[in-house]
């Protein structure tokens, strides 16, 4: 059971603070002059975006956690937004939801679920 929490609790922080740097090599200009493509990256500011700064994750930047909380807007409502805020402090609360038979707290599981693999996906280069 704790391993799922500590699963979770992982998910949640590659979804806010996993990948790598922009700065790689990976983008570096090819030998003779020239620009690389450098992807644009989302950017919004909200409570996501707050918690993601405030919670200090090895990794975390203001613009990762841009990043997120962009992310987060076009999948989270406000209210799941507020709500989600709150699991950057207290990460066994979302565990509690997600074994809770409650259907409001599945529906946020599912969407916070959702959000999460989306987020890691869009951000991982940030």
């Amino acid at each position: 059971m704790m391993r799922i929490g500590v699963a979770l609790v992982a998910v949640l922080g590659l979804a806010a603070c996993g990948g790598g740097s922009r700065y790689s090599s990976s983008n570096a200009a090819g030998y003779g002059g020239g620009y690389a493509a450098v992807p644009v990256v989302p950017f919004a500011s909200g409570p996501i975006q707050r918690a993601c700064e405030a919670d200090g994750r090895k990794g975390s930047s203001p613009t990762r956690c841009g990043c997120v909380q962009a992310v987060a807007d076009q999948s989270l409502s406000a209210r799941d937004q507020r709500r989600g805020a709150k699991m950057f402090r207290d990460p066994h609360q979302l565990q509690e939801i997600r074994q809770s038979d409650n259907a409001n707290n599945e529906r946020f599981w599912k969407a916070w679920k959702e959000f999460g693999q989306n987020a890691a996906a869009v951000c991982a280069q940030t």
